[in-house]
């Protein structure tokens, strides 16, 4: 059982819910996101899918423009 099963908390700053996700601290930052906790990002629900949309369009970012060098 890990952390979140046992119940932590989100570790975005003045966030306070149950954390459903856990994701690096380095990719949450790129995101946008500022965390309280530098070790590790534990995400709720909310945070999570903000995460993903911004994480999205880096990652689309990133292969445009890996693909345009080739």
């Amino acid at each position: 059982m890990g952390r979140i099963g046992k119940g932590q908390t989100c570790s975005v700053e003045n966030c306070g819910k149950e954390a459903v996700r856990s994701v690096s601290p380095v990719k949450v930052a790129e995101a946008g996101l500022r965390l309280s906790n530098p070790r590790r990002g534990y995400l709720c629900p909310d945070h999570y899918k903000e995460y993903k949309k911004k994480s999205r369009k880096l990652s689309r970012l990133e292969k445009w423009r890996f693909n345009t060098f080739r």
